[in-house]
């Protein structure tokens, strides 16, 4: 595992050359690619020369952000899936070997079974192209009921569902974004990540949860620094990534904009600080 720095997950607006410096300065082990950045460089070799200079500070790729919604409007899907190649082919030109992004949890309309057979055909056509470009998925699934509850027909919000899902779709290239916040207001434990390997998981987050709310009173967007209340068991969570063999990303995510208020490195070592701690590297 590496602590990676991921600017936008932690409420932060960073110029991407921005990021990598200031990940290579602070010791973090990796960084969030910006495929807007990549898209701003006058040629795909300026973009694997990026790539060669973010390695040679020693720092790995997150994952990227899929540019494509899995639940969009049916020409909407099949324009971004067009489109689709030609953003991958600067992600793997970077060096960038993963993408992700998250299950809604609802819908109003499509029932359950309807919304299933949507997301199965669709993600087994999202990951044929990323196989062919050497990419791997990662689905997060969001576990809030104040989230999921919103809307007429719940969708997948814990994790026992987007194994399924990920397993029908019979590609072995995707795998889960695994979130302690989530997997908290889903009402898991550790035991409900036993038996998942390397293989099963494309990205970490670790967040905390406010300690004046009951686990289904918890809001998405309204979360706490790791080990800040000690609501979520981050020593179980990680002890059982730990145990799967896990090697890839671990980022925060706490999406609080107070940490823009305050100086840069000062937030940027705290945070670095508290994902090593998670990590087992401290």
């Amino acid at each position: 595992m590496f602590s990676c720095l991921s600017p936008g997950a932690l409420g932060l607006t960073l110029d991407h050359t921005d990021a990598v410096d200031l990940a290579s300065s602070l010791g973090f082990g990796g960084v969030d690619p910006d495929p807007s950045y990549f898209s701003s460089l006058p040629s795909r070799q300026a973009v694997v020369e990026h790539g060669d200079a973010v390695r040679e500070k020693g720092l790995r790729w997150g994952i990227a952000g899929l540019p494509i919604g899995l639940d969009a409007p049916a020409e909407e899907f099949r324009q971004a899936l067009a489109q689709l190649p030609d953003a991958l082919d600067l992600l793997t030109a970077a060096g960038v070997s993963a993408v992700g992004t998250w299950i809604r949890p609802m819908h109003e309309d499509r029932d359950h079974r309807e919304n299933w057979r949507l997301h199965v055909g669709r993600l087994a056509l999202v990951a044929e192209l990323l196989a062919d470009s050497g990419l791997r998925l990662g689905l997060e699934y969001i576990g809030p009921k104040t989230f999921w509850s919103t809307e007429r027909f719940p969708f997948i919000h814990g994790i026992r569902e987007a194994r399924e899902l990920i397993a029908e779709t019979g590609a072995g290239n995707v795998g889960l974004i695994l979130d302690s916040y989530h997997w908290y207001t889903a009402g898991e434990s550790a035991e409900d990540l036993a038996g998942l390997t390397d293989a099963d998981v494309v990205s970490v987050d670790i967040n905390d949860a406010r300690d004046d709310r009951e686990r289904d009173e918890q809001m998405d967007l309204d979360r706490r620094l790791p080990f800040a209340t000690g609501v979520i068991d981050l020593d179980g969570f990680m002890g059982a990534v730990r145990d799967a063999g896990y090697t890839g990303p671990v980022k925060v995510e706490p999406f609080m904009k107070e940490l823009a208020e305050q100086p840069i490195a000062q937030v940027l070592t705290d945070i670095r600080e508290r994902t090593d701690r998670a990590i087992g590297a401290v």
